[in-house]
């Protein structure tokens, strides 16, 4: 009895983890739908995109779904190993193991299809550009979503400098925005010489900066999910001798 009380309490452990990510998962979900200042905002409005990027605009929509369903399960997880229900934690098993062969299967499909990736960048550059060329300093909504985009991320158009070449607020100033000047307006020569990065490369950066804690996340979390299953399991056959 001591050691499925000990199981008890690792099992609440375990979930209670799924469920806090799950709330976060949520929330990051929401913020991002919600917030309309963010690069994916901006990419919404640009025309003439391949329809690929319909799905990388989603994301919210699916985090909110990963979260939704981690909630599920860490209640189930918590409410079975209390409750001491074998079918939730059956119940609870199933879903953590489709969610674990999802993940590998997801992760497999990256890797597979990952030369894709510039293939449908180089598609919507030409579109950003663009678009910014056509908007830039005339379209209020993407002037002020490109702005809080490069105050963000500290970058320069979506490429660099170059790209509001042309564009309204340019021939309108003779000037270059702040984002690509350091601070105050500045000339084509000045921006040039800055050479700010372009939001692009600045995404690139930021990914392979954190790409070391980014699969030590996803480790953690597959970890921990084989963990939970094992002790779900364990748990659903005690039970059946208990009784």
């Amino acid at each position: 009895m001591g050691c499925f009380k000990f199981l008890k309490i690792i099992m609440f452990f375990f979930n209670g983890i799924i469920f806090v990510a799950g709330v976060a998962i949520l929330g990051v979900g929401v913020w991002v739908k919600v917030d309309s200042g963010s690069l994916l905002g901006f990419l919404s409005r640009i025309k003439n995109t391949p329809s690929e990027l319909s799905q990388v605009l989603n994301v919210g929509y699916l985090l909110i779904a990963v979260g939704a369903v981690l909630l599920v399960i860490g209640f189930l997880g918590c409410f079975g190993a209390v409750r001491e229900s074998k079918c939730m934690l059956m119940l609870f098993f199933i879903l953590v193991l489709v969610i674990f062969i999802a993940q590998v299967a997801g992760a497999i499909v990256i890797l597979i299809f990952q030369p894709l990736v510039a293939g449908l960048i180089n598609a919507i550059g030409n579109e950003v550009v663009k678009s910014i060329q056509i908007g830039y300093g005339r379209d209020p909504d993407l002037t002020g979503v490109l702005n809080t985009t490069m105050e963000g991320l500290m970058c320069c158009g979506f490429y660099n400098y170059s790209d509001f070449t042309n564009s309204p607020f340019t021939n309108e100033t003779e000037k270059y925005p702040v984002p690509c000047c350091g601070g105050s307006l500045c000339s084509q020569a000045e921006a040039n010489q800055l050479n700010i990065t372009g939001c692009l490369n600045r995404v690139v950066e930021l990914i392979n900066e954190n790409t070391v804690v980014l699969g030590a996340v996803a480790l953690g979390i597959g970890a921990l999910e084989i963990a939970a299953m094992t002790v779900a399991m364990i748990m659903y056959c005690q039970i059946g001798k208990l009784a």
